[in-house]
């Protein structure tokens, strides 16, 4: 019995001792989940509060205590290392800079981000998906743009205003008593504080064309969304410098020293010449960005925007060092991601196959290392260099991230001259006929450079239970990334939310059905009809029947496979990459920035006395790209030694994975299996967003639904029309549609 008892008593012990390691483990992982909770929470309270109040700051400088304030603080740094230039880039450019230090520390901690179902699976409104006013000068806007766009407007209407009273008030000062004397010296102060109004506005100007930026990832907004708000912002800051070198103009033609002034170079103060180039190299980006210029020819709007440069330039020589701190931190943004941009666009990258469907569209199957990040609604700049030099193409990617490891693939519809090339080219190649329709030669390979990949910083597609994708024409290449990222999760039982999906979408001509066969979904994920729904809702619009050979698997114009890859696949320095090296090489950037102007006012500035306003501007610039040119190099470098270190392991690999890749495209865009989801197709008729809508509305009752919409401005249009209509005459046990679009109008 003393045996048996002992027996039983020892597993007990160890049960026990199991179970403590097990509670300590499970206390641990919930210690440490509320510890990055909490300091998730300090991080964006800091970031909210630093924001506020330096947004609050520059919206009641005009106020004479705020200012009276804001002067002390400048002139309390005058006569050290820095001098004034120092506080006034502390003051307006520092809080930019901070919020971008925490933000990198907030994404570092944030890591992917879990998908959890919502407790309560009722509707709830988002100010940033639901279109407000469609048809407009700004296009589609949501409530949360609105908001933005009213207290832009606002804080111009509060500026001038109180600005022109401050002018009046200052008239006695210059104890000029002619009339004709006031009101010119009235002109040229309203010109000054249009400049200064203008420079808050260039203050925000280069932040969302700055791609890869960390407060564009911080906040979620991809750059194609944030594109549309430099253009607001480059409308709004050159009809306000336009207005400001107006006013001047009036005024120095009426006292007849027109020439003089427009040709005048001060050493100490404003010099004009300057600013007379940097306000004409506005004008023609400005000229040539308007909408019909643009349409009409995007290589004049493109190239004209290059004088960028020219108008970054001369505007800090007109305006000296100090006054150009105070847009110097989104310049500075702008500077590090462009440094990026042109690294990663050097080097090439390997095609591994080209395919020509014969609905017009060229697929094309890119090397990429293992570890780049990127999600299902991503999407890339691309350029091959046997084509065009300069030209660079923005493209959807067409494939999940989980489709494979080192490879993505993108969709091109042929619509110009380069596209045209592109199929010329592949379709071209010569090689044996057979199964494979066309092999390239050893020696012939394919490459391009690549930029990206961009988009979301999060996956919000997974965020939906019910989904409704409306495509136009070639706009189903980024939700065939979405199905394929649903099926591989619902597979891999990995987090996602979608339960309903309903794909419409609109095309020309049934040569371009085939491209729905570029997703097996069946094979990915043979028993996904046990999880999700899916309906798939075609119409072909100019065709009134189906053809007579409906069925029938189309065959490549060319199908071409490129030797496996020998410069390894593109890099992660931009876009949704890894968030800890750009992080360093901005910070380290920073601290460059601030140890050269050091170094310059130490060794030269101070002991040579050196006060040319406009040197001293251009010295300033100077340092900005050497800083990020120099220390920001040095990260690069690091980084790509990083990179070269943590995949040399992994290149036998890659090459078996990519080798099967090659062989396997051709085996792809089979007869299909027994669909498993309800397909219909409709000729000669265009989709009823209406119906379409209120049928799903009636299905699924109070919930969320996402609705993306990738096609023309027309279809886009329409969509949002059409959720704000449900929306606004939504009853409560309706749905709210949450809109949102996915284009390239660059």
């Amino acid at each position: 019995m003393g045996t048996v008892e002992g027996s039983n008593e020892v597993p007990l012990l160890l049960s026990t001792k199991e179970d403590d390691n097990d509670h300590d483990t499970i206390s641990c992982t919930n210690e440490t989940s509320l510890l990055l909770k909490f300091t998730k929470l300090v991080l964006k309270f800091a970031m909210w509060k630093i924001f506020i109040i330096w947004a609050a700051f520059l919206f009641f400088l005009p106020l004479d205590p705020v200012n009276e304030l804001y002067t002390k603080a400048v002139y309390a740094t005058n006569g050290t290392l820095f001098g004034i230039t120092g506080s006034i880039f502390l003051i307006y450019s520092g809080p930019l800079l901070i919020i971008a230090v925490l933000a990198i520390i907030y994404l570092r901690i944030s890591g992917e981000e879990v998908i959890q179902e919502k407790k309560n699976k009722s509707a709830s409104f988002r100010l940033w998906t639901f279109p407000v006013i469609i048809e407009g000068p700004f296009g589609v806007v949501t409530a949360a743009e609105l908001i933005g766009i009213l207290l832009f407007g606002v804080y111009i209407i509060w500026a001038v205003a109180a600005y022109t009273v401050k002018n009046i008030g200052l008239l006695p000062l210059f104890k000029v008593t002619d009339a004709g004397q006031r009101n010119l010296v009235l002109l040229e102060l309203t010109g000054l504080r249009f400049g200064f109004i203008g420079l808050i506005c260039l203050v925000f100007l280069f932040l969302p064309v700055a791609r890869g930026s960390v407060l564009l990832r911080l906040i979620d907004i991809p750059f194609e969304h944030a594109t549309r708000y430099h253009v607001w912002l480059g409308h709004l800051t050159m009809a306000l410098f336009a207005l400001h070198g107006l006013f001047y103009v009036i005024a120095w033609a009426i006292q007849g020293r027109l020439i003089q002034e427009l040709t005048d170079w001060k050493k100490v103060g404003i010099s004009n010449l300057p600013g007379v180039i940097s306000l004409i190299a506005g004008l023609f980006m400005w000229v040539t960005s308007l909408p019909p210029v643009r349409r009409l020819n995007f290589e004049l709007f493109f190239y004209t925007h290059q004088l960028y440069v020219v108008f970054v330039i001369f505007f800090a020589m007109h305006v000296g060092d100090f006054i150009f701190s105070i847009a110097a931190a989104g310049i500075f943004l702008f500077m590090m991601d462009r440094f990026l941009r042109f690294i990663q666009s050097r080097k090439t990258v390997d095609i591994l196959s080209a395919k020509c469907l014969p609905s017009g569209t060229v697929e094309l199957v890119i090397s990429k290392p293992e570890g780049l990040q990127y999600n299902a609604l991503g999407w890339v700049f691309i350029q091959i260099r046997e084509l065009s030099w300069l030209q660079w193409h923005p493209f959807s990617v067409s494939s999940s991230p989980l489709d494979g490891k080192h490879h993505l693939a993108v969709l091109i519809k042929v619509l110009g001259d380069w596209t045209e090339k592109l199929r010329g080219r592949i379709a071209s190649v010569p090689g044996e006929q057979g199964e494979t329709d066309g092999l390239l030669q050893p020696n012939i390979t394919l490459k391009a450079s690549i930029e990206g990949p961009y988009g979301h910083e999060s996956p919000y597609h997974l965020t939906y239970e019910n989904l409704i994708l409306v495509a136009g024409g070639i706009g189903i290449s980024p939700f065939l990334a979405i199905l394929s990222d649903i099926l591989h999760r619902i597979r891999d039982s990995k987090p996602c939310m979608p339960k309903n999906v309903l794909i419409v979408w609109a095309v020309k001509n049934s040569d371009e059905l085939s491209l729905l066969q570029s997703v097996d979904i069946n094979s990915l994920c043979p028993f996904f009809d046990n999880i999700l729904n899916l309906e798939i809702k075609t119409y072909v619009t100019r065709e009134s029947e189906p053809p007579l050979e409906e069925g029938m698997v189309p065959k490549y114009a060319s199908s071409s496979v490129f030797p496996a890859p020998t410069s390894g696949g593109m890099c992660s320095l931009v876009g949704t990459g890894s968030i800890g090296w750009s992080g360093a090489y901005m910070v380290v950037s920073t601290i460059g920035l601030v140890v050269l102007v050091a170094l310059l006012d130490i060794f030269y500035i101070n002991p040579y006395n050196i006060t040319h306003w406009a040197y001293k501007g251009i010295l300033f610039i100077t340092c900005m790209a050497a800083s990020v040119v120099l220390f920001g190099g040095f990260v690069i470098v690091l980084w790509h030694l990083w990179d070269t270190k943590t995949s040399a392991g992994k290149n036998t690999d890659a090459e078996k994975t990519i080798s099967d890749l090659q062989q396997d495209k051709f085996s792809a865009y089979k007869n299909p299996s027994t669909e498993r989801f309800l397909h219909t197709i409709k000729y000669g008729q265009r989709p009823n967003l209406k119906e379409i809508f209120g049928s799903m509305a009636d299905r699924w009752g109070n919930v969320d639904i996402g609705v993306m919409v990738c096609g023309p401005t027309a279809l886009q249009t329409s969509v949002a029309k059409e959720c704000r209509s449900k929306n606004f005459g939504r009853t409560r046990n309706e749905p709210i549609f949450h809109f949102n679009s996915h284009s390239f109008d660059l």
